[in-house]
């Protein structure tokens, strides 16, 4: 009897592994965050991010820790205030300890909303906020890098600001 229950715990425990690594699996193959990465990935080369227009903005850490990296924003996009896929208002990029940085995620803006991308509704920031803008609609992408968080949270404790503080 005892042989009998330990037997259906561990058929229990087992599913409850492949569900959460299948949960896990799926957060990480969304089929959003994979068209990002098939339509943006020029901008692994902040150089292209740069020629396009795109400016950086300090490196932005969480309160409770993680970071969304530093962003590359391009006004021009801002000002137009249309979502395009293949035209993020901002990239963002991890520093790295060796000086480079490494695209982890892009970041859809619009003062228009409520606000979607192929079914994923936008996060509304309210003004005043620590940027400057007027209220607005946000939608981050972590494309590159896994954000255990969420593919579409704003903060990725998974990312550091640490590589800024030599510079």
């Amino acid at each position: 009897m005892i042989t009998h229950s330990l037997a259906r715990c561990l058929t229990g425990a087992s599913a409850l592994i492949v569900m959460t690594s299948g949960a896990v699996w799926a957060e990480e193959s969304n089929p959003l965050a994979e068209k990002v990465r098939a339509v943006d990935s020029r901008f692994e080369d902040v150089a292209v991010a740069k020629a396009e227009g795109y400016t950086p903005i300090p490196c932005a850490s969480g309160i409770t820790g993680g970071a969304m990296g530093i962003h590359y924003v391009n006004a021009g996009y801002l000002k137009n205030d249309t979502v395009d896929i293949a035209k993020p208002q901002a990239v963002m990029y991890e520093p790295m300890a060796d000086g480079t940085l490494k695209l982890v995620a892009v970041e859809y803006i619009t003062s228009k909303g409520p606000a979607s991308l192929e079914g994923h509704l936008f996060n509304f920031d309210s003004a005043p906020n620590r940027y400057g803008l007027g209220a607005f609609y946000e939608l981050h992408v972590w494309a590159w890098k896994h954000n255990p968080t969420g593919t579409f949270a704003d903060m990725n404790p998974n990312v550091s600001c640490d590589a800024m503080k030599g510079m």
